[in-house]
């Protein structure tokens, strides 16, 4: 699917409509059961298997070139992620992302939902692993 545009069949297969609605309102709870009970959309180095949404590969993450901090870029909606980061996009399952965090928790300093909006939240990867074990 990279050089390819989405189809808005395709957007609509790379989405969490729960993590959706919970980032427009800001609940931490809601987006807490949405990250336990869905996908969240990743940013892929390279494009996964082609038709296999669910094969993450190696996931993008972006480091800060004046601290080195190492900001985790998640999305509700591939439709949200901004063109300027690499095209290709998976889909994460909860546990995924649990051992994603656990692995690189003291690499990853910040992550950030859906960031050029509609409704961006800004959490610790330590949040994020108690809600995602909660």
């Amino acid at each position: 699917m990279a050089g390819k545009k989405r189809s808005k069949k395709d957007s609509l297969e790379f989405r969490n409509v729960q993590l959706a609605d919970a980032l427009q309102t800001q609940d931490m709870a809601a987006v807490a059961f949405a990250l336990r009970h869905g996908p969240t959309v990743v940013p892929l180095m390279k494009p996964g298997a082609r038709d296999n949404p669910l094969d993450v590969g190696e996931v993008w993450t972006y480091r800060d070139p004046n601290t080195g901090d190492v900001a985790l870029l998640l999305f509700s909606d591939a439709a949200n992620k901004p063109a300027a980061l690499p095209p290709a996009v998976a889909l994460q399952s909860p546990a995924a992302l649990r051992a994603l965090l656990g692995a690189h928790r003291e690499e990853i300093t910040t992550v950030f939902f859906d960031i050029a909006g509609p409704h961006p939240l800004q959490a610790s990867p330590d949040d994020l692993i108690a809600a995602l074990d909660a």
